[in-house]
């Protein structure tokens, strides 16, 4: 819905991806926040950020970072009260050997080893199979302003699911969050496939070589020193490194060989373990195939029954694996992109996305159904092959070779509906022949097209009292982008706290007053469109004594974009995106007190071939009916249209802005002044 801008507020989730090193929470660099000049601009800063990566041909590393921060005032004394540093213990060791206070009052103070814990993500507390994804943490207590924090963390990463492939990528400070950093990457020689790539803005300070033959090693290094930049017109040169791609970036993948890579490790079973010896070939046949154990068989067997075609069985794999596998919240790669076996999977009813997928594919196969993981978020097929950039993991099954792109990370989506979020484009991780040399092939759009038309109603049935009182309810019914985030809101938020989301509902609409009652339908019964209704109170929406009493029509603001102000990088004017196809109905029914008189507003139509909007405004008695329709018929209104099209938009804002003029009937006799 065009008008749910706020809804954004709903999501919830962490989509980071996770990188093959634990990045170390505190260091982080928080957005900067305006302050008085006079006080410091950050709560901390890191006066030395010192970092030593080195890395074997067998893909074994290990990572060292010194951190000395000053706590500017209390907000930092908070930030690190608790020092968290996340790991996987599978492939990987971390050691915090110090943790130092200097205190502004004077004296040091030492953290001693037996104050480190050791624990599970909170992700994975209530699912055993993945907790070798850990955190380890050290409370800091007593922190005040002007303390100095030092620390020292080590982590070692033997035997990677993905190993000997390696990759990183690292970009230096630009905000004064760290007034000095230093970094050392050690890289292999003997990895002759190793690409690295240097931001020429950041250029090393020096670059050596060491050893020999298989020995070699070569060694990056960088200082990067902070300086504010002058006032404006003080003759200061701008600083030369400018964001964006990262600074540093290495990998020994090809995206091609990533997509092999990835595909064979979430495919536990027989098959060639396309290792180093790989890149020495211009074709290997990665034959590996789904678990289809006993188990998985009967499953199967129990879910598609009832099912007459192929689609039909697709579809019930579909709703078994997305609505009874439970989520387990850690980003795509927490476990190196390591799989559990199919029965296990099943048997234990919970799932990171890489293992849903496998279990998807496994019962897919028993029934000889073709699929296809995906990787989203991330599209620059000219960057460097990494897997940490990808943020989901989509599912493509196939009918006679017609694709179905399916999301059964999202639990409540219809079949066949992705999330916005999952961006344009997608890395298949083919499973058939792959020629290495080729390229493109594992890339593809992703066609975003929605499984139905999508439509929003909203009716709202309201009583206006002759104490001004206004009671409201308000029913939604909707398909589409924003049925997805109100599914997904109200599956994760308890019952009890419903009333919350319906507020936020009701604030982003506009409307005021205390939401005191609310329903919805299933987030979880897709087939259906989602239903919200709620009941809203507010005391004094009118003050009758006032001559006249004007007031909006309760209805939510249908929103259009605006067009776009500036040319595009290459000089032309951009199309106005006007999103999904969408048919908005928004109907309100006011019941006003008896003798009350109405003067509703002139209706509104105008149409165009990208879309059409019609308002109606009627007076029944004392019921005022209101209606206001908006069908998007076209994705986008090109940019030779924008005059036309800003008349279209300029219609539609004033006739909502037209307001409903009421006379109580002790004044109704009386004309009305404008």
């Amino acid at each position: 819905m065009r008008f749910l801008a706020v809804l954004g507020l709903l999501q919830v989730g962490l989509l980071a991806a996770a990188a093959q090193e634990p990045a170390a929470r505190p260091s982080e660099k928080p957005e900067e926040k305006q302050k008085p000049a006079e006080k410091p601009a950050l709560p901390f800063q890191i006066q030395l950020l010192e970092t030593r990566v080195r890395f074997e041909a067998n893909g074994d590393s290990r990572k060292e970072v010194h951190t000395v921060v000053k706590l500017n005032n209390i907000l930092g004394a908070r930030e690190f009260a608790r020092l968290a540093f996340d790991y996987n213990r599978a492939f990987q060791q971390l050691e915090i050997p110090q943790v130092r206070i200097t205190h502004a009052n004077g004296g040091t103070s030492e953290v001693l080893a037996s104050a480190i814990t050791d624990a599970p993500n909170p992700a994975v507390e209530k699912f055993p199979a993945y907790q070798d994804v850990r955190v380890k943490s050290v409370r800091l207590l007593g922190l005040q302003e002007g303390d100095t924090i030092e620390y020292r963390v080590t982590t070692t990463t033997t035997h990677h699911p993905l190993a000997p492939d390696f990759w990183l990528e690292h970009t230096f400070d630009r905000s004064g969050q760290v007034l000095k950093e230093q970094y050392e990457l050690v890289l292999p020689a003997s990895r002759r496939e190793l690409q690295v790539r240097i931001n020429p803005d950041s250029p090393p300070v020096s670059r050596e070589t060491s050893g020999s033959g298989e020995s070699a090693d070569i060694t990056y290094r960088w200082t990067k020193t902070y300086s504010a930049p002058r006032d404006a017109g003080s003759g200061s040169e701008p600083p030369t490194d400018a964001p964006g791609a990262a600074d540093i970036g290495i990998s020994t993948l090809s995206w091609e060989f990533l997509a092999i890579r990835l595909a064979e490790s979430m495919l536990p079973g027989s098959g060639p373990n396309l290792g180093l010896a790989s890149y020495e070939g211009s074709m290997k046949e990665l034959d590996r195939q789904p678990e289809v154990s006993a188990t998985v068989r009967k499953k199967m067997l129990s879910l598609t029954t009832d099912s007459k075609t192929q689609l039909d069985r697709l579809k019930a794999i579909y709703d078994f694996v997305s609505r009874e596998v439970v989520s387990v919240d850690l980003p795509l790669g927490a476990t190196g992109f390591r799989a559990r076996p199919a029965s296990e999977i099943l048997k234990s009813a919970y799932a990171t996305a890489e293992d849903r997928y496998v279990l998807f594919a496994a019962l897919a196969a028993a029934t000889n159904l073709r699929v296809v993981p995906a990787l989203t978020g991330f599209c620059d097929r000219k960057a460097l092959a990494t897997p940490s950039v990808f943020k989901r993991l989509l599912v493509i099954g196939y009918i006679k070779e017609r694709p179905y792109w399916l999301d059964p990370v999202l639990e409540v989506a219809p079949f066949g509906m992705l999330s916005p979020a999952s961006g344009k484009c997608a890395l298949l991780l083919q499973r058939e022949t792959v020629v290495l040399s080729s390229t493109g092939h594992e890339w593809a759009g992703i066609p975003y097209a929605l499984p139905f038309a999508a439509s929003q109603k909203v009716r709202v049935d309201a009583t206006l009292g002759e104490n001004g009182d206004l009671s409201a309810k308000v029913k939604y019914t909707m398909r589409g982008d924003n049925e997805l985030l109100l599914r997904g809101a109200f599956h994760q938020t308890p019952k009890e706290k419903w009333k919350d989301v319906a507020s936020l509902l009701a604030l982003s609409d506009g409307f005021r007053g205390q939401v005191t009652s609310v329903n919805a339908s299933d987030p979880m019964a897709t087939k259906e469109p989602f239903t919200v209704e709620y009941e809203l109170a507010q005391s004094k929406f009118v003050d009758w004594s006032k001559k006249p009493v004007r007031i909006p029509a309760l209805l939510p603001q249908i929103g259009l974009p605006e067009p776009p102000r500036k040319l595009a990088e290459d000089g032309k004017a951009s199309n106005i995106e006007l999103g999904t196809p969408l048919n908005v109905e928004t109907q309100l029914m006011l019941h006003l007190p008896a003798g009350t008189t109405v003067q509703a507003p002139a209706g509104t139509s105008v149409a165009r071939n990208y879309a059409i909007y019609v308002s109606k405004y009627s007076v029944t008695a004392e019921t005022l009916t209101a209606s206001r329709h908006i069908n998007f018929l076209l994705r986008e209104v090109s940019a030779e249209r924008s005059i036309d099209y800003s008349a279209f938009l300029h219609a539609v804002q004033n006739d909502q802005a037209q307001q409903i003029t009421l006379v109580p009937a002790v004044d109704s006799g009386k004309d009305i002044k404008h």
